[in-house]
């Protein structure tokens, strides 16, 4: 476990010093909206499609357990909102706040950590976020949220070839973290994951490819961003 910790701590470090050299560096003016946020059904390609846009837009990637592993740590919380400056900080604890009030939450340390680290990324921009609820977390007005879906066939053969076992023990395990993402959505944010008003954009990566998603996650955002 603490080496696990200690693991988090220096990838957050890493994270801190690039947004610094970032600042220092960047004199472009800032798109409305650089946060793409991906909710997927398990074996639908959404980590791929998330790698992908990361790599062709030079976004920062955030995957959902790195998320998780930063919200655990109070003290990782800190250090990442050290990084905004005042005016920053204000910012997002409106943003909390507005979140807290209009979902009606009660959040726990968990919550309170995990709504900062977002938030504090949504700040910084330039990211693509996976998972954790993020969508629900950012204003609709600074995130494009993707939702990634695949018929149930589609998404067992994609995990019973990335983890070498048979469809038929694919199906647990897809089915189980299916579950646990629609509780975890339901439990802290008060809402239906699979709903589709939730998000900006439904990919369906059983009819279309990884680049062909990256293509329209890529158009929609410049779309966005023109207006």
């Amino acid at each position: 476990m603490k080496t696990k910790t200690r693991s988090t701590e220096q990838i957050v470090e890493e994270q801190v010093r690039r947004w610094q050299i970032i600042q220092k560096e960047d004199k472009k003016e800032k798109e409305r909206i650089s946060v793409i946020t991906i909710s997927r059904e398990p074996g639908s390609g959404g980590n791929i499609l998330a790698k992908r846009l990361s790599e062709q837009l030079e976004f920062d990637l955030f995957y959902q357990e790195f998320i998780h592993s930063m919200a655990e740590s109070a003290r990782v919380s800190v250090r990442l909102l050290e990084t905004l400056d005042e005016k920053g900080v204000s910012v997002l604890e409106e943003w909390i706040s507005s979140i807290v009030d209009k979902r009606h939450l009660w959040p726990d340390r968990y919550l309170q950590h995990l709504m900062k680290i977002i938030g504090t990324i949504g700040k910084h921009g330039r990211a693509v976020i996976v998972g954790r609820g993020a969508n629900f977390v950012l204003p609709p007005d600074k995130r494009l949220s993707i939702r990634v879906i695949a018929p149930l066939e589609t998404r067992l053969k994609n995990v019973s070839q990335a983890y070498d076992v048979a469809v038929e023990d694919a199906k647990p395990r897809v089915l189980k973290t299916e579950s646990d993402r629609k509780a975890f959505v339901k439990k802290y944010f008060n809402d239906d994951i699979a709903n589709p008003l939730n998000y900006d954009l439904i990919i369906n990566t059983g009819i279309l490819s990884i680049d062909d998603a990256a293509n329209a996650v890529k158009g929609a955002l410049s779309k966005l961003n023109r207006v």
